[in-house]
């Protein structure tokens, strides 16, 4: 069961989910940002799931949010729905209606380009094909770092003085990153070459919200070599 409570909503909330899905996290995150108790139903099997089917029918995948009988799905989507529904908390996305288009915006492209490229470096075929990745990933970074200072505006996160949208769209991505760099020898998120994303990290891992549920990255090292077949994680 999630330890935070209070809500202006009573209806018992359910999230189905994995502990090494960085989508998961970021449903946990706005959960205990908002301060919602909610029970957590960990998901062994997805495709198997007969829960999964039943909520998530179309894509069958995690996570579902359970709101009453309510299935909310796809992490972006809970994480606005959360924001949305309980007022308990700080916002999660801007007021302003461009600011909150620009939140949307870097975490679709933090979905497109980032994931996508940590997930090219893991199944690269060959290293030339790794090192495309890693290139790819790099230049992710850098336009993060430049994204970072514009929207933080010399404050401690992308959101401002708390964690935002786009804070919780690419920090669920740094266990990720993490178990990559292990693996690669490369710092995507480097001192010098990124210090706000250094910097943020830092404060984003100490979060209240984030550090219960961000997972242990000794864990994720692991569960990744089982994972991936390719010579790199072995």
């Amino acid at each position: 069961m999630g330890s935070m409570t209070g809500s202006k909503n009573d209806e018992y909330v359910r999230l189905l989910g994995a502990w090494p899905s960085p989508f998961v996290l970021r449903t946990r995150i706005a959960l205990n940002l908002k301060r919602v108790a909610y029970e957590y139903l960990e998901e062994e099997d997805t495709l198997n799931s007969e829960s999964v089917l039943n909520y998530n029918p179309v894509h069958k995948q995690i996570p579902i949010l359970i709101h009453g009988n309510k299935p909310i799905r796809e992490s972006l989507n809970i994480v606005m729905y959360v924001d949305e529904t309980w007022l308990s908390g700080p916002p999660i996305l801007p007021s302003d209606p461009f600011d909150r288009a620009v939140a949307r915006f870097w975490d679709v492209y933090i979905d497109e380009h980032c994931f996508t490229s940590i997930n090219g470096v893991a199944v690269a075929k060959d290293e030339d094909e790794r090192k495309a990745a890693i290139a790819k990933l790099e230049q992710c970074m850098a336009l993060l770092e430049e994204t970072f200072q514009e929207c933080s505006k010399g404050r401690g996160f992308f959101g401002g003085e708390n964690i935002g949208f786009i804070d919780i769209g690419f920090g669920s991505m740094l266990g990720p990153l993490k178990v990559l760099e292990k693996f690669t020898g490369v710092k995507f998120i480097h001192p010098e070459n990124t210090p706000g994303l250094f910097h943020w990290a830092d404060r984003f891992y100490a979060h209240e919200a984030v550090k219960p549920v961000m997972p242990d990255i000794e864990k994720l090292v692991e569960f990744a070599r089982l994972k991936f077949n390719t010579s790199m994680f072995k």
